[in-house]
């Protein structure tokens, strides 16, 4: 497995993980909107089969307040780094023949317009966009791209809101019919999912595990 990151630390922690488990682990510290980096990432791996584009940011401030560095920002990490490694992971596949998987992280977002979140939201819409298309132009070589799109994710992302978060969290839990916000396992068995032969026969689409809520505003 080759993994990529611009934290160092999360980029340890995630190899010795996969090497707890009895796999292989080749790092790349990396920032996602650096293409050059990523195409020598990909270039590195003797064979691709599976790509999960998981990077990003979070920012919220209200429409009116909203600067074009905070756009510009959001937008190269959530959107370009994304664009960046669908684009190479897709060239990679096509050169080796092989019939893979592109998994895209997208967001709850997508299907509101919650307070905030223009940036982000915005930036997750395009994630869908690519999604789609991306895997109108490349299914007929048996490539498939999806995305997942969570609901309210314990993370370390939505850790820094503090109280604001907890009350949050207290919301979104109330809001699902499962009664919980969700975990970072349960976003990872999504991608698993699309990973492997299970979804062979889906593409183009956006998994949901949101908990049966998609961020009610």
């Amino acid at each position: 497995m080759h993994c990529a990151d611009r934290d160092a630390q999360g980029l340890h922690d995630t190899a010795t993980l996969v090497k707890a488990s009895g796999g292989t682990a080749h790092t790349h510290h990396l920032d996602v909107t650096d293409r050059e980096r990523l195409h020598q990432a990909v270039a590195s791996c003797e064979r691709l089969d599976v790509m999960a584009a998981v990077a990003g940011i979070m920012h919220s401030s209200p429409v009116l307040e909203t600067r074009d560095e905070d756009l510009d920002r959001v937008l190269n990490v959530n959107f370009k780094g994304v664009l960046y490694a669908c684009q190479e992971a897709a060239r990679a596949m096509l050169a080796q023949r092989i019939q893979g998987s592109i998994i895209t992280m997208a967001s709850g977002a997508v299907d509101t317009g919650g307070p905030g979140l223009l940036c982000y939201g915005a930036a997750k819409a395009a994630v869908v966009q690519l999604t789609k298309t991306l895997a109108n132009e490349i299914g007929r070589y048996g490539i498939r791209v999806n995305a997942v799109a969570p609901g309210w994710v314990r993370t370390p992302m939505t850790d820094r809101h503090g109280e604001s978060q907890t009350q949050t969290e207290a919301f979104m839990a109330r809001m699902s019919p499962l009664g919980r916000v969700g975990e970072p396992e349960d976003v990872a068995h999504a991608v698993l999912h699309l990973a492997s032969d299970a979804s062979s026969f889906t593409t183009g689409q956006i998994l949901r595990p949101n908990g049966g809520v998609a961020m009610p505003w």
